[in-house]
C-alpha cells in the first residue's frame, strides 16, 4: 500500500501576506519523496493597519458592514494575494491572476447580496469567506507549486469531497455522502505527486456551500484521512510553527518541556481546553469512524522537532502530567438530573455538539442536579432558549475559567490534587469548585473568568508539577 500525508497548513504557517511559502515548498518537497500529498490550506494572514489579521476576519467585518448597508470592499483581500502571487513564475501567473480574479468575483457577488439582503448568514457567508480565503489559496498555492517544479493540482469545487449536513454555518461531516464524491480526488491523488484542497469549506448533496467552526481546516485534514486510510497508509501532518510542549508557550515562559507523545484521548482534552493543537473535533470524528492512523504535529521551521499523536501510546517515561492549560470565557449549566438525558440525546443527534465536560452532580434540597461545563459561553447565550427549553428552573453562570492537567496516566503523581489546588490559592484565587475523576485521570479547576485569573493558574500549577513526584 503507497504512502499518503496529508499536511495541513494553517494561517501561521503561511504567515503574513503569504512570507513563510517558500518554507512550505521545502517542505512539501521533502514530504512528496516518499509518499503521496494532499495539502490542506487555511486562509492567509496579512498586515492591515500594522496588526496582523486572518482575512478570514477581514470578509467577516466586510460581511457585518454589508449587513449595515456599507459597501463592502475586498480591497485588502485583493492587496495580500497580489503579494503572494510574486511567487508564481512568469508561465503561470496569467493563469493565477485568472483564479484570483474569478474567486474574488464569486466572494464579492456574496457580499452584494448580503448588501442587499442586510443578512451575512447562511451560504452568503459561507461563499464569500470559501471564495477569497480557503478555496482560493489552495488554487494560488497550485500555481506557486507549479512554478516549483512540482507536478500537482487543485481540486476544483465542483468536485468537492468534504459533504457535509444542512447546517451551514457550523456543519458535520458525512462520510458515506462523502465516498460517493471522492472519485475525482481520488485520480489527482493517482496523477500527480501533490494535490492541493481549501480546509474550512464543505458542501451539502445539493451544492449548498458551508463552513466548519472556526479551526475548522484541522477537521477537513482529519475528514479526508478518514475517507483515504483504507485506499493509502495514510497519516497527518499539522505543520505549525512549533511541536507541542508542556503548556502554551505565549502564557508559561520558563520551563516548558517537550510532549512527544500525545493519545489521542490527551490530544482532544488539550485542544478542548485551549491548547491550539488542533481541533479536538477532528480527533473526535477519527475515533467516531473507527480509524487508527498517526497525526504528527510538526514544527515547521525545525521539522525534526515533531508530537506525535496516536491511539495507543508507546511505553511512557516523561512525566505522566504532560500539559497545563486552562479555558476562558466558559459556562456552568445546572439542570435536575432527571432532564439531563434528553438534553444531551439533543445535543448529539440534534446540535453534534460536544465541546462540554459533565462535572459530579450533588444535591440541593433533596434534588439531584447534574451540572455541565461548556467550554464556549458564546455558545450558550446564543442558545439559552434552547438550553432552558428542557428545564426552566435550569440555572446559567457565566465567566468561568476552568485549568486542566491533561495525562491519561496522571493517577501515577502523588498528591496532584491537592498539590495544585494549594498552589492556586496561593496565588491568590478563589477554586469555585474542583472535579477530579480517577476513571477519566482528569482533574478540573473552576475559577472567576476575571483578569489574568486563568494566566495566573496556568503558570503557578505548570511551576508545581515539575516538583511533584510520580510511580
Amino acid at each position: 500500500m503507497n504512502n499518503l500525508i496529508i499536511a495541513k497548513f494553517g494561517g501561521s504557517a503561511i504567515g503574513s501576506d503569504g512570507e513563510s511559502i517558500p518554507q512550505i515548498i521545502e517542505r512539501i518537497k521533502d514530504l512528496k519523496i516518499d509518499s503521496k500529498v494532499i495539502t490542506v490550506f487555511s486562509a492567509p494572514l496579512t498586515i492591515h493597519d500594522g496588526k496582523r489579521r486572518s482575512l478570514t476576519d477581514v470578509i467577516l467585518e466586510q460581511g457585518k458592514n454589508a449587513e449595515n448597508g456599507i459597501k463592502p470592499s475586498l480591497d485588502i483581500v485583493k492587496t495580500c494575494y497580489q503579494k503572494i502571487i510574486q511567487l508564481v513564475n512568469e508561465e503561470n501567473k496569467e493563469n493565477c491572476q485568472n483564479t484570483i480574479d474569478v474567486h474574488l468575483e464569486k466572494s464579492q457577488k456574496a457580499l452584494e447580496d448580503a448588501l442587499q439582503s442586510k443578512e451575512f448568514a447562511d451560504e452568503t457567508r459561507s461563499r464569500a469567506l470559501a471564495f477569497s480565503g480557503e478555496i482560493l489559496m489552495s488554487h494560488v498555492m497550485n500555481h506557486i507549486l507549479r512554478s516549483n517544479n512540482i507536478k500537482t493540482d487543485a481540486v476544483e469545487f465542483d468536485d468537492w469531497p468534504i459533504i457535509t449536513d444542512n447546517n451551514i454555518e457550523s456543519t458535520n461531516f458525512l462520510k458515506s455522502e462523502s465516498n460517493e464524491k471522492i472519485g475525482k480526488i481520488e485520480k489527482l491523488v493517482e496523477s500527480n505527486q501533490v494535490v492541493t484542497i481549501g480546509g474550512f469549506i464543505g458542501k451539502t448533496v445539493d451544492n449548498v456551500t458551508t463552513t466548519y467552526e472556526r479551526g475548522g481546516s484541522d477537521r477537513t485534514a482529519a475528514d479526508l484521512g478518514i475517507l483515504f486510510h483504507k485506499k493509502y497508509e495514510t497519516s497527518i501532518d499539522f505543520e505549525k510553527d512549533s511541536s507541542v510542549v508542556s503548556a502554551d508557550p505565549k502564557i508559561v515562559k520558563d520551563g516548558l518541556r517537550e510532549v512527544f507523545q500525545l493519545s489521542y484521548n490527551e490530544a482532544r482534552l488539550a485542544g478542548m481546553f485551549g491548547m491550539k493543537i488542533l481541533d479536538p473535533i477532528a480527533i473526535k470524528e477519527i475515533v467516531e469512524h473507527g480509524v487508527d492512523m498517526p497525526i504528527k504535529i510538526t514544527n515547521i521551521k525545525n521539522p525534526e522537532k515533531i508530537t506525535v499523536i496516536k491511539r495507543q501510546l508507546d511505553e511512557q517515561k516523561g512525566h505522566p502530567i504532560k500539559i497545563v492549560t486552562g479555558k476562558e470565557n466558559c459556562a456552568i449549566f445546572r439542570i435536575e438530573t432527571n432532564s439531563i438525558q434528553k438534553l444531551l440525546t439533543s445535543l448529539d443527534k440534534d446540535k453534534r455538539y460536544s465541546e462540554f465536560i459533565i462535572l459530579s452532580p450533588f444535591t440541593k434540597d433533596g434534588v439531584e442536579l447534574s451540572r455541565i461545563l461548556f467550554l464556549d459561553g458564546d455558545y450558550v447565550k446564543r442558545n439559552e432558549k434552547y438550553f432552558l427549553g428542557f428545564d426552566s428552573l435550569a440555572t446559567i453562570t457565566y465567566n468561568r475559567g476552568v485549568i486542566t492537567l491533561i495525562g491519561d496516566e496522571m493517577w501515577r503523581v502523588q498528591q496532584v490534587a491537592s498539590r495544585t489546588s494549594a498552589k492556586i490559592g496561593e496565588s491568590g484565587l478563589n477554586i469555585l469548585n474542583m472535579d477530579a475523576q480517577e476513571e477519566t485521570s482528569r482533574i478540573l479547576i473552576v475559577v472567576e473568568d476575571a483578569e489574568e485569573n486563568i494566566r495566573k493558574a496556568i503558570v503557578a500549577v505548570h511551576e508545581e508539577i515539575s516538583k511533584i513526584n510520580f510511580i
